[in-house]
């Protein structure tokens, strides 16, 4: 009575079963293989009903690619199988030609959610149901039967597929199409700036912006009714779940209250700080400290130590594009080093961990009230890269009291003088308002000169003069697109003093003091969800 009974090594790890195969369910007591088999034929049921593929006889000289079942247990508990094409075994030219698909950009969110808090939008939200099973494929391709589901007497037959399946290279491309379609049906039209907006006006009017992430989507306007009546024409030609107002999209959590909306990743951060072993890390005042430069690793690359780091950095790297502005100068320095980190960087990415626990519940605001419309500000450090010698480029977009858009990257060369590196830095800004200032003409807004600050006088007169100097004549000549921009009035550029302008926060690694001042003027603030 008191033996331990015996452990079935052969039955499947339970912990992991994304990595499952077919053959590890004929593993499991029989009770459970049939709640996963009937969750594969749930699966295969729904792809009869969309008539994605038909059984026909196996053609001669024509290369047949594979499929695996992919598991999962939902959140509710509930078994789920999904088939995948292998689409790694398909050839291209033969199976397949454009793959790209677009996708609405970050900053373009950001900047809708922003406007929706200014202007009082409504917004409601909703997700297609296996989206990329209605994209109509082009190309003849044929897969294998799926393993455990093989048609009897009819073994040797595949599957012609008709419509875009999981796992093929051209599965979202194909869906985008389909999406583009019957927006244009529906009364939408695509935006030029960004190909993941479309918009609709009524008779009067009144603008309907959907805000499309591959199968999730954003409706939202000024007028509710409106709003919802054209969000119910898309659900009757998609079969959608009806996410009502928004609570989370593209992994960042929207909390509306009034004319405020919060977002943030505090949920997806707790798993990156589990994942790198930092949970119950002692929190540290800033991203990395102050004045700190990494320099290349010059000894051999070790993969172990590489995997370890581009894990962690690459998870940074998400957050830093969804709702972190305040570390987007740490994270991209340090993520120039993936190829060849040292156990210094790989440190040093742990320590902008540190700086993440101590500020976890942190969000960006937008607060509609404020009634602040667009600002822009630019700043650059000059030959701050020990090695390379090359300067830093840091700029930021705001909108409700918040930023949207931001931006830190090493420029692309050597610059003469600090007067160079910020009038680069001040063009490159110039460039993404001039980008801004088109989206929302084609929404419907006829913006004045955007305002961008900066701290160099000396590239303010640049930008506002045609001056040929000869310490400035060899500066490339799409820098100086800038003066064409200030000349049509689509931009103005004033000076901030150095010591009060934000931008510096996104050019180097400041002090404690310094950082929590700019910090603050970029729309981050500290939310008890409680």
């Amino acid at each position: 009575m008191k033996a331990v009974p015996p452990v079935d090594d052969d039955l499947p790890d339970t912990s992991n079963v994304r990595e499952w195969t077919y053959r590890d369910i004929t593993r499991l007591p029989p009770a459970e293989q049939k709640e996963w088999k009937a969750a594969c034929q749930e699966e295969l049921e729904a792809l009869r009903r969309r008539k994605v593929f038909e059984l026909v006889d196996r053609p001669k000289g024509r290369k047949v690619i594979k499929n695996r079942w992919v598991f999962d247990v939902k959140s509710d508990g509930r078994k789920k199988a999904r088939l995948v094409a292998k689409g790694f075994s398909q050839v291209e030219g033969v199976d397949y030609d454009q793959i790209f698909s677009p996708v609405v950009r970050f900053e373009t969110v950001r900047l809708i959610l922003a406007l929706s808090a200014l202007e009082n939008w409504h917004i409601t939200g909703l997700d297609v149901r296996n989206a990329y099973l209605y994209g109509k494929l082009e190309e003849e391709i044929y897969m294998e039967q799926p393993e455990g589901f093989v048609a009897k007497g009819q073994e040797r037959k595949v599957l012609r597929l008709l419509r875009a399946l999981y796992g093929l290279k051209q599965a979202g491309l194909a869906w985008w199409r389909t999406l583009n379609e019957s927006m244009k049906e529906l009364g939408f039209k695509r935006l030029v700036s960004d190909a993941g907006l479309f918009i609709f006006r009524d008779k009067n009017g009144l603008p309907v912006i959907v805000v499309v992430y591959v199968d999730d989507a954003l409706f939202c306007g000024p007028n509710k009714a409106l709003v919802e009546k054209m969000k119910a024409k898309f659900m009757e030609k998609w079969e959608c779940r009806d996410l009502g107002e928004p609570k989370e999209f593209l992994c960042m959590r929207i909390q509306r209250s009034g004319s405020t909306i919060r977002i943030d990743q505090c949920a997806y951060l707790e798993k990156v700080l589990q994942r790198c072993g930092m949970q119950n890390a002692k929190s540290a005042p800033t991203p990395l400290p102050a004045g700190y430069h990494p320099m290349p690793n010059t000894g051999t690359a070790d993969s172990t130590l590489r995997s370890r780091f581009q894990t962690v950095i690459g998870s940074l790297l998400y957050i830093m594009l969804g709702t972190r502005p305040d570390i987007a100068f740490a994270v991209t320095k340090l993520s120039q080093f993936a190829a060849n980190p040292s156990q210094e960087h790989l440190n040093k990415a742990l320590y902008i961990c540190r700086y993440l626990i101590g500020t976890r519940s942190y969000s960006l605001v937008y607060n509609g009230a404020s009634g602040l419309g667009i600002s822009a500000c630019t700043d650059s450090d000059w030959g701050s890269d020990p090695s390379t010698r090359r300067s830093q480029t840091g700029y930021f977009l705001k909108l409700a009291g918040g930023v949207f858009s931001w931006q830190s990257r090493a420029q692309k060369t050597v610059a003469h003088s600090s007067t160079e590196a910020e009038y680069m830095a001040i063009s490159d800004c110039s460039r993404q308002v001039v980008w801004i200032r088109n989206l929302m003409s084609e929404i419907g807004y006829q913006l004045g000169p955007i305002p961008i600050a900066g701290d160099n006088q000396g590239s303010l007169f640049m930008g506002s003069n045609p001056v040929t100097e000869s310490r400035s004549k060899h500066i490339d000549i799409r820098y100086h697109a800038i003066r064409e921009y200030i000349e049509n009035k689509q931009i103005e550029v004033y000076f901030v003093d150095g010591s009060n302008n934000p931008a510096d926060l996104f050019t180097k690694n400041l002090g404690h003091v310094k950082f929590t001042k700019f910090r603050g003027e970029l729309g981050l603030e500290f939310y008890d969800s409680a």
